[in-house]
C-alpha cells in the first residue's frame, strides 16, 4: 500500500504552495517597483531639489540611478540568504525578506523632502532603497526554490513559472495604484502627497503575504537534506569551488531580460512623457504590457517542460532582439494604442526568456548550494542587466537625441544572453535531491 497521500491532498498542497510563491513575490516586487516608477515621475524635484531647478536632466538621471544603487547590495542578500537558506531553510528566508521589503518601502512613504530636511532626504531615501535590494537579492532564490523543489518532475517549468509571474504582478499592482491615484489627483495633488499613497498600501500587503506565506511547509527537497545531514557548513565556497561556470552562466543569461523588463518597469514611463503621451495614458498602456508579460511567462514555463529550457529562452531572446528597433518606430508615433501594443509584442520575448528561469537555476545547481547558487546568479545578472538600464537609456536618449541607441543597447545585451544560455547542457528532467 502505497504511503503517498492522496492526490486531492496533494493538489490542494500545490495550490497553496503555488498561491504563496505568487503572492509572496507580487508583492515584494510590488514595493520594489513602486520605488522604480516613483523615480521616473516625482523624486527628482523632491530628492534632488537643487539640481532639480538647475539641471532637471541631471536630477531625472540621478533620481533613476538610484534604482540601480540597490541592485549593488542584491549580491549581499544574495550571499546572506542564500547561506541561511541552504542551512535553516527556504521558508524562514522568505518570510524574512517579506517582512524587510515592506518595511523600506512604508518608510520611503513617509521621507521628509529636501525642502524639509535638506540632504538628509536623499541619503535616508538612498539607504532606504539598499534595504530593498538586499530583500531582493535574497526573496527571489527561495521562492523561486519553493515553487520548483515541491513541483512534479514534468511540471517543474511551469510550477516555476508562478514566482515569476510575480514580476509582472506585481508591476500590475503598481501601475494599477499609481494609475487610479494619478487619474484621481490633480498634478498638484499628486506631486505634493498623492505619491506617497502606494508605499504606504505596503504595510497591508505585506500583512497579507505573511499570512500566506506561513501556511506553506517547508521544501521537500530540503527536508530529505536535513534527513541526510548533506547541508554545507560553507556552502559560498564550496558553491565556487565546483560550480563558477553555472553562476557566470545564470548571471549572463538574466542580463537582457532584466534590462529589457526595465525598460517597461520605468523608462517607458519617462520617455512616453517626452512623446507628449499623459501620464495616465502611459501608465495604462505599462498595464495592458504587463499584462502580456504575465501570459507569456506562464506558457514559457510550460513550454519549457515540453521543448526544454535551453530552446525556450532562445526563442525569448531572438524575439527581443528583432523587435527593438520596430518597437520604437511604433512608439514613435506618439500614438497611446501603438505605444500600448509595442509593450504587448516586447513581453513576448520578455516572458519567454523570464518564465522557464526558476526551473532551469534551479536544476543547474546541486541541492546543498542550489539556494546561494540561484540567488547569486540572479543578483548579478540584475547588476549586469537592469540595474542601471533605465539611467543608461535615459542618458544614451540624451546623448544622441533618439531612442533607436536604446534599441541597440538592449539587442547586444540580448545576443551575450542568447550564447549565456545556448551555452548551458539543457539541465531538464534533473534530479534535484542530488
Amino acid at each position: 500500500m502505497s504511503d503517498s497521500p492522496p492526490r486531492v491532498a496533494r493538489s490542494r498542497d500545490e495550490k497553496r504552495l503555488l498561491a504563496s510563491t505568487l503572492v509572496g513575490t507580487t508583492i515584494e516586487w510590488y514595493d520594489f517597483f513602486i520605488y522604480a516608477q516613483a523615480a521616473s515621475l516625482v523624486f527628482a524635484p523632491h530628492f534632488f531639489g537643487p539640481l532639480s531647478q538647475e539641471a532637471p536632466g541631471l536630477a531625472s538621471l540621478l533620481s533613476l540611478a538610484t534604482i540601480g544603487i540597490s541592485f549593488l547590495f542584491r549580491p549581499l542578500g544574495a550571499v546572506i540568504a542564500g547561506r541561511f537558506g541552504d542551512r535553516l531553510g527556504r521558508k524562514a528566508m522568505l518570510v524574512m525578506t517579506l517582512i524587510m521589503m515592506g518595511s523600506a518601502t512604508a518608510l520611503i512613504g513617509l521621507l521628509p523632502t529636501y525642502a524639509q530636511i535638506g540632504v538628509a532626504a536623499p541619503v535616508l531615501l538612498i539607504v532606504l532603497r539598499v534595504v530593498q535590494g538586499f530583500s531582493a537579492g535574497g526573496e527571489w532564490g527561495g521562492a523561486a526554490l519553493m515553487a520548483v523543489e515541491h513541483a512534479p518532475r514534468d511540471k517543474r517549468g511551469y510550477f516555476g513559472s508562478y514566482p515569476q509571474t510575480g514580476v509582472p504582478l506585481g508591476l500590475i499592482l503598481a501601475t494599477g495604484v499609481l494609475w487610479v491615484i494619478s487619474s484621481s489627483t490633480t498634478e498638484e495633488q499628486f506631486n505634493a502627497w498623492g505619491w506617497r499613497i502606494p508605499f504606504l498600501l505596503s504595510v497591508a500587503l505585506i500583512v497579507f503575504g505573511y499570512l500566506v506565506r506561513r501556511m506553506v511547509e517547508e521544501s521537500p527537497v530540503f527536508r530529505e537534506m536535513l534527513e541526510r545531514k548533506a547541508h554545507s557548513s560553507a556552502p559560498l565556497s564550496e558553491l565556487f569551488r565546483s560550480n563558477t561556470r553555472n553562476v557566470v552562466l545564470s548571471a549572463l543569461i538574466f542580463v537582457a531580460n532584466n534590462a529589457a523588463g526595465y525598460l517597461v518597469i520605468a523608462y517607458f514611463l519617462s520617455y512616453g512623457k517626452t512623446l507628449g503621451l499623459l501620464r495616465p495614458t502611459v501608465l495604462l498602456a505599462t498595464i495592458v504590457g504587463a499584462v502580456g508579460w504575465l501570459v507569456f511567462t506562464v506558457y514559457a514555463g510550460s513550454l519549457s517542460d515540453r521543448i526544454g529550457r535551453v530552446r525556450t529562452f532562445q526563442i525569448g531572446y531572438a524575439a527581443v532582439f528583432v523587435w527593438m528597433l520596430p518597437m520604437f518606430l511604433m512608439m514613435e508615433t506618439g500614438s497611446g494604442v501603438m505605444f500600448a501594443l509595442a509593450i504587448v509584442v516586447l513581453s513576448f520575448g520578455i516572458g519567454l526568456s523570464y518564465g522557464p528561469m526558476s526551473a532551469m537555476y534551479a536544476e543547474m545547481f546541486p541541492a546543498k548550494v542550489r539556494y546561494s547558487g540561484v540567488s547569486i546568479g540572479y543578483a548579478f545578472g540584475a547588476i549586469l542587466g537592469g540595474a542601471f538600464a533605465p539611467t543608461i537609456a535615459e542618458a544614451l536618449t540624451q546623448a544622441t537625441g533618439s531612442a533607436y541607441s536604446v534599441g541597440a543597447y538592449i539587442m547586444v545585451l540580448s545576443v551575450i544572453s542568447l550564447l549565456a544560455a545556448t551555452a548551458v547542457r539543457e539541465p531538464r528532467g534533473t534530479d534535484l535531491t542530488a
